[in-house]
C-alpha cells in the first residue's frame, strides 16, 4: 500500500474514524469537496487499504503514525488527585488509556510518526499529568482489535 496521502485524504480518514457512518454529503460539507469527489476519494482509500473497515478503521501507517508504544504512567506524588485521564485527554496521539493494577496507575497506547514525536509526546504526558513514564515500543503487531476469540481451521474455538 502506498503511504502517499494528501491532507484531504487524511482529513477524510479522520472524519470517518470519528463516525464511520458519516454520509458522503456530510463528508463533502466538512472537507469542502463535492459529494462525488468525496465518494471517489473514499473508494480510492478503501482500494489502497488506507481504510481497512467500518466503523472506519484507519491504517496507522497510512495516517502517518507507524510507531506504536505502550506508556506506563505512575504519579510523581501518590497523594495527588488521580486525574491523569482528564489531564491527558487533549493529547490525540493517545489512542487508549487503561487503568491497571500493579505498580503503574495507567497504561496508554500511543501512535506517533517517529521516535522524535514519541519523545515529544512523553514530555507532554509528563508535564500535563505530573507523572513518571516507562515506555515499551511495539516492534510489530501480529493482530489486534479482535472482537471474538479466534477459531481453529476446523471451525472450533481456540483453547
Amino acid at each position: 500500500m502506498s503511504t502517499e496521502l494528501d491532507d484531504l485524504d487524511r482529513q477524510v480518514m479522520r472524519l470517518l474514524a470519528e463516525d464511520g457512518r458519516r454520509s458522503y454529503t456530510d463528508l463533502a460539507r466538512d472537507t469542502g469537496l463535492s459529494t462525488s469527489a468525496v465518494h471517489q476519494r473514499v473508494r480510492r482509500l478503501e482500494q489502497r487499504g488506507a481504510i481497512t473497515g467500518y466503523a472506519a478503521q484507519v491504517n496507522p501507517v497510512a495516517a502517518g503514525l507507524p510507531l506504536t508504544a505502550f506508556v506506563s504512567v505512575t504519579p510523581i506524588d501518590p497523594a495527588a488527585p488521580d486525574d491523569a485521564p482528564e489531564r491527558l485527554a487533549h493529547l490525540t496521539a493517545i489512542e487508549a488509556c487503561h487503568s491497571v493494577a500493579g505498580d503503574e496507575s495507567y497504561i496508554l497506547k500511543v501512535r506517533v510518526s517517529d521516535p522524535s514525536a514519541l519523545e515529544t509526546l512523553l514530555q507532554d504526558i509528563r508535564a500535563a499529568a505530573q507523572v513518571r513514564t516507562r515506555t515499551t515500543v511495539v516492534l510489530s503487531t501480529p493482530w489486534e482489535g479482535r472482537t471474538a476469540p479466534p477459531h481453529s481451521p476446523q471451525g472450533g474455538e481456540a483453547t
